[in-house]
């Protein structure tokens, strides 16, 4: 009886993983900025691969706590207020894309820029074709996952909650690729460069970062569709599923202002 938990907390047993992952992420950063200083990939996927086994291995601990039964009613709004304040931290991270582009599209300063600098022609992408396509899909996409969640939460019609899933999968995966076709297109028939001049940098940035988070997304939905097939949620208790669904949803409202900021208004 001395060993009876009387309390509705979960306390961690000693782990690796904080340590681990720190230094992966810090080996990750620190080579992609040796990369695009003109050095080479090795330390940035050295760190990605390790940054990779760090989410892999935490996660897989947290679903075997979760089917443990650790994850009392308290631990779950812990972990909610936990993913509240993650997806808080991406939107700073993203502010900081908007807030250079806007400042060097309404207050570029060419005059301080050198007498070498020749600002380049920017052909504009057509924001009504390929950008509009992708922003029907991840909004198709998020209609998809909040109709699984709410045939999860309202009857746990675990049919529909696979097709769901499953439909935002498909959509996230098409985004994606359609993305890399215009990137292909811009980089190799418009001449645009990665760091050329200060639009591109903005441009390439901020839906650059926007595309790894839905590969992130697409990736995150996917554990989610398995899980869900073996049967893994009930209605009263599918916080993984949860954070997807407002990880994806946050996805959706930040292209959203791309779509009318970058592509729209910026171009």
């Amino acid at each position: 009886m001395a060993h009876v938990k009387n309390h509705d907390y979960h306390i961690l047993p000693p782990s690796t993983k904080p340590l681990m992952g720190s230094v992966a992420a810090f080996i990750m950063f620190f080579g992609a900025v040796m990369w695009m200083a003109k050095g080479t990939p090795f330390m940035f996927l050295a760190g990605l691969l390790g940054v990779l086994y760090v989410m892999w291995a935490w996660w897989r601990e947290t679903i075997l706590e979760n089917k443990a039964g650790d994850h009392t009613p308290v631990v779950r709004i812990g972990l909610r207020y936990g993913f509240i304040m993650f997806i808080m931290s991406e939107v700073m991270f993203f502010v900081a894309w908007f807030w250079a582009f806007f400042k060097s599209a309404i207050y570029p300063m060419y005059e301080y820029a050198g007498t070498e600098y020749v600002k380049p022609e920017i052909i504009p992408v057509d924001a009504f074709h390929l950008p509009l396509i992708n922003t029907l899909l991840l909004l198709l996409s998020g209609c998809a996952v909040t109709w699984a969640h709410h045939a999860l939460v309202h009857g746990n019609v675990r049919k529909d909650l696979v097709a769901g899933l499953a439909i935002g999968v498909g959509f996230g995966a098409v985004f994606t690729m359609f993305q890399a076709y215009e990137y292909y297109e811009l980089l190799v028939h418009e001449g645009w460069t990665f760091g050329g001049d200060v639009f591109f940098g903005g441009f390439f940035m901020a839906t650059g970062f926007h595309g790894f988070h839905v590969l992130v997304g697409t990736i995150f939905l996917t554990i989610c569709l398995v899980r869900s097939i073996k049967g893994d949620f009930t209605p009263d208790d599918h916080i993984g599923f949860e954070a997807a669904a407002w990880y994806w949803h946050f996805v959706d409202v930040v292209w959203l202002f791309l779509f009318v900021a970058v592509y729209i208004w910026g171009q």
